[in-house]
């Protein structure tokens, strides 16, 4: 996927996978900044459930509005690719950042302040 351009997406590197998608950082040619792009695994783009799953993911999130939440900036479906658009935020994970280093009691708990923070807006939607 890596240099290939999905819509008005150029993909420069893939930072991340999990069970429900690959994520690549990406090139917005037509806005000229960074996001990032949540792309559905191709094992599951013949699964219609999966499909919609992935779609309502995408716009329950597209509903949430606060700083510890991504902005979810499209869902599309082209070349028989779906994926979702999302803000790119620099930085590190939880799970590499404690590979690093160990965190004191007080930068553990502000952490988990800002993901129950986000957590409780989620559910609040």
């Amino acid at each position: 996927m890596i240099g290939k351009t999905i819509s008005h997406y150029r993909i420069l590197e893939k930072i991340g996978e999990g069970g429900m998608g690959v994520v690549y950082k990406a090139q917005d040619t037509k806005l000229d900044r960074i996001v990032a792009l949540k792309f559905l695994p191709k094992h599951l783009l013949c699964d219609e459930e999966a499909k919609t799953r992935f779609a309502h993911e995408a716009k329950a999130a597209s509903a949430l509005n606060h700083p510890n939440i991504t902005t979810i900036h499209e869902v599309d479906e082209v070349e028989g690719e779906c994926f979702i658009c999302m803000e790119y935020v620099e930085g590190k994970s939880i799970k590499e950042m404690l590979k690093e280093k160990t965190f004191s009691m007080q930068g553990i708990l502000n952490m988990s302040i800002q993901i129950a923070e986000g957590l409780n807006a989620a559910h609040k939607r």
